[in-house]
C-alpha cells in the first residue's frame, strides 16, 4: 500500500485503522440485507456466515472497539479545532458522523444487546418485524444512508491521495449508488414476505416462539438502555462542545492582535500561521500553493513586530531567496506570530471573482516539445509577406495535426517555431504521447518535404526538443484577458535541447527524463550528457538524426506505439 495512506500521526493511523474496520463491517451488513431481493434462505445464510466473525470474541471486541475508538476520536478532533469553518465535504462528514449514533444505539439495543442479554434471536427476520410497518423502517433506512455515505466522504478523503483512485471514481461511484439501493431493495422485498407470514396466527406464534421474542417488559428495559446509552451519548458531545468553547475562550486569552496594512485589525489565536488568520478572520490574503511553502505568492513585509517572529525555516528561507526577498519578507503560510505585528501583504486580492483557483496556477509534471524551422530567415529573405504567411500556414497544417492527434496542445507559436504540452490523464501517458508526437511529426515532414520537391523549393528542416518535468499551467494575463499558458524550467530545458539540435545536425533530442518516466530504454551508449545554458545540470538526452526514426533507437520490446 502507498506509504502516503498512512502518514501523519499514530491518531491519524488509529482513525484510518478503525474506519477502514467499520466501512467493511457496514458493507458487507448492506450486501447481506440486499439478498433478500432474491431469497430469504440467502439472507440469513450469509448473516450465519458474518456473524461466525463478527459474534466471535476476537471479531466482536475489534468491532465495538473500533466504533468506539473512531467516535471518540471525532469528538476528540472536533474539541481541538480552531475554528468550525471547514470545507463542506467536512462539515457534511462531521455532521452525518453526529447523526448516526441517534439511530444507530436504538438499533444495537434492540438487537446485539437483546441476544447477549435476553437470549433473542436477533436473526434478519426478526430485525425486520420489529420495523414493519411503522416509522422505524424509515429511520433504519435512513441511518443505512448516513452509515453509507459518510464511509464514501471518508474513504474518498483517504484514498485521493493515490494515483490510481482517479481513475477508479467514475466506476466506484456506479458501486457506492448500487450498495444501498441493493440494500433497501432486499429489505422492502423480505419486508413484504416475512409481513404477510406474521399475519398469520399460527405462523406468528411459530415466529414468537423461534425468535424468543421478547416480552413487553423486556422492550421496556430495551427502552431504557437506549435512553440511557444516548444520555451517554449527549452527555459526550456537551463534554465536546465545552472543551471547544473553554479551549477558544483560554486562546482568546492567549491571542496576538495583526494589524494588516491598507487593511483591517483582528485579534486571532495564537500558534496559528499568519495565512491561518487571514483565512479565519475572511481577510483576502493570496496563497496560490495552498499554504505549504511551495510559493511566495502570500509573503509580506513585516512592518512592526519582526523582532518577535521565529527565524525563517529552511521552506521559507528557500523560497525567499528564490524571488530574492529584502530583509523583512516573510512568507504569511510559515510566520506564527505570538506578538503584535503590522504586516503589508505584497500581493492583495483585489476582490474579483471573475478568476477560477485553477486559472492562479496548478502543478503538474508532463512533457513539452519545443519545435523551430532551421533557415528561416535565409529562406525568406526577398519573398513577398504573403508568401512567407502561406509558407508558414502549410508547415504548421502539416505537422500540428501530429501533435493533436495525441492529446497535446500548442501552447503558444513563435514566429517559425510553437511550443507544445501533453496534458493527460497522468506523467507517464504525457511521455508516451510525446514520443509519439515526436515521430508523426518526424513523418510528417517527410510527406510535406516530398510536396516541396515536386514544387521545385526547397526542403524544410526542424529541431526538436523533448522534455517532461514539472509545469504550472494557469492562466497569465490581465483578468478576462488571459490564455492558458504554461512556465516552469521543463520549457527552458526543452528549447535548450532544441537548440542544441542544429550544432549536433539532427532533429530531434529527447531527454533521458521523457524515457524514463514512459518506461522505454534505449542503449545508454546512445545517450550525451548536455550542459544547457541555465540548467545547473547536465542534462542526458538522446540524439535522433531523423524524428522519424524515433522507434528504431529504443527497444523492441519497450515500443510505445
Amino acid at each position: 500500500m502507498d506509504n502516503t495512506l498512512w502518514r501523519g500521526g499514530w491518531l491519524s493511523r488509529l482513525r484510518i485503522a478503525s474506519g477502514l474496520v467499520l466501512f467493511a463491517f457496514a458493507f458487507f451488513h448492506f450486501f447481506n440485507l440486499g439478498l433478500g431481493l432474491f431469497h430469504t434462505e440467502l439472507l440469513h445464510d450469509m448473516q450465519d456466515g458474518r456473524q461466525v466473525v463478527s459474534r466471535h470474541g476476537i471479531g466482536s471486541a475489534l468491532l465495538y472497539a473500533a466504533l468506539l475508538v473512531h467516535a471518540g476520536l471525532a469528538l476528540i478532533s472536533i474539541a481541538q479545532r480552531r475554528t468550525l469553518r471547514m470545507p463542506f465535504s467536512t462539515a457534511l462528514q462531521v455532521g452525518l458522523g453526529l447523526l448516526i449514533p441517534l439511530i444507530l444505539i436504538g438499533h444495537l439495543v434492540q438487537t446485539r444487546y437483546a441476544h447477549e442479554v435476553y437470549g433473542v434471536n436477533d436473526e434478519m427476520g426478526y430485525i425486520i418485524i420489529l420495523m414493519w410497518p411503522n416509522t422505524a423502517i424509515w429511520m433504519q433506512s435512513l441511518l443505512m444512508l448516513l452509515v453509507w455515505v459518510h464511509g464514501c466522504i471518508g474513504l474518498h478523503m483517504w484514498l485521493r491521495l493515490t494515483p490510481w483512485w482517479r481513475k477508479a471514481v467514475p466506476y466506484l461511484i456506479g458501486v457506492a449508488v448500487f450498495v444501498p439501493g441493493f440494500a433497501l431493495s432486499g429489505v422492502l422485498t423480505e419486508g413484504r414476505r416475512i409481513w404477510s407470514d406474521f399475519a398469520d396466527p399460527d405462523l406468528r406464534e411459530q415466529y414468537i416462539e423461534h425468535y424468543n421474542w421478547p416480552s413487553p417488559e423486556t422492550f421496556q428495559a430495551l427502552f431504557d438502555v437506549k435512553d440511557y446509552t444516548l444520555m451517554v451519548f449527549w452527555a459526550a458531545l456537551a463534554l465536546t462542545a465545552m472543551t471547544y468553547i473553554g479551549r477558544k475562550l483560554w486562546r482568546r486569552r492567549h491571542s496576538v492582535r495583526v494589524r494588516y496594512v491598507n487593511g483591517p485589525e483582528v485579534v486571532s489565536e495564537k500558534g496559528m500561521t499568519l495565512l491561518e488568520m487571514s483565512n479565519a478572520n475572511g481577510i483576502p490574503h493570496t496563497a496560490l500553493c495552498g499554504g505549504k511553502g511551495r510559493c511566495t505568492t502570500c509573503r509580506v513585509f513585516v512592518e512592526e513586530g519582526a523582532e518577535g517572529l521565529h527565524p525563517p525555516n529552511d521552506i521559507e528561507t528557500r523560497s525567499l531567496k528564490a524571488v530574492g526577498a529584502p530583509e523583512g519578507m516573510r512568507l504569511g503560510c510559515q510566520i506564527r506570530p505570538t506578538n503584535p505585528v503590522t504586516v503589508f501583504r505584497v500581493f492583495q486580492p483585489d476582490g474579483s471573482r471573475d478568476r477560477a483557483h485553477a486559472s492562479q496556477g496548478q502543478e503538474r509534471q508532463l512533457a513539452v516539445l519545443f519545435l523551430d524551422m532551421r533557415g528561416f530567415t535565409a529562406r525568406t529573405a526577398g519573398q513577398l509577406p504573403y508568401d512567407i504567411v502561406f509558407l508558414l500556414n502549410r508547415f504548421f497544417d502539416t505537422i500540428v495535426p501530429a501533435i493533436t492527434a495525441q492529446g497535446g496542445v500548442v501552447d503558444k507559436y513563435m514566429g517559425d517555431g510553437l511550443l507544445a504540452m501533453f496534458e493527460t490523464k497522468d506523467t507517464a501517458s504525457s511521455a508516451r504521447a510525446g514520443l509519439r508526437a515526436a515521430a508523426e511529426i518526424g513523418r510528417a515532414l517527410e510527406r510535406f518535404n516530398q510536396q516541396l520537391e515536386a514544387e521545385g523549393s526547397p526542403p524544410i528542416r526542424i529541431g526538436i526538443g523533448l522534455h517532461l518535468g514539472d509545469l504550472v499551467l494557469g492562466e497569465i494575463g490581465a483578468a478576462k484577458h488571459a490564455p492558458r499558458t504554461i512556465i516552469g524550467d521543463a520549457v527552458n530545458v526543452a528549447s535548450r535541447l532544441e537548440g542544441e539540435t542544429k550544432a549536433l545536425g539532427v532533429e530531434l533530442l529527447v531527454s533521458a527524463d521523457v524515457l524514463a518516466a514512459a518506461d522505454l530504454h534505449c542503449d545508454p551508449g546512445n545517450l550525451r550528457d548536455f550542459q544547457l545554458r541555465g540548467v545547473a545540470k547536465p542534462v542526458p538526452a538522446l540524439p535522433v538524426t531523423h524524428a522519424s526514426e524515433l522507434e528504431r533507437q529504443i527497444e523492441p520490446q519497450e515500443q510505445f506505439a
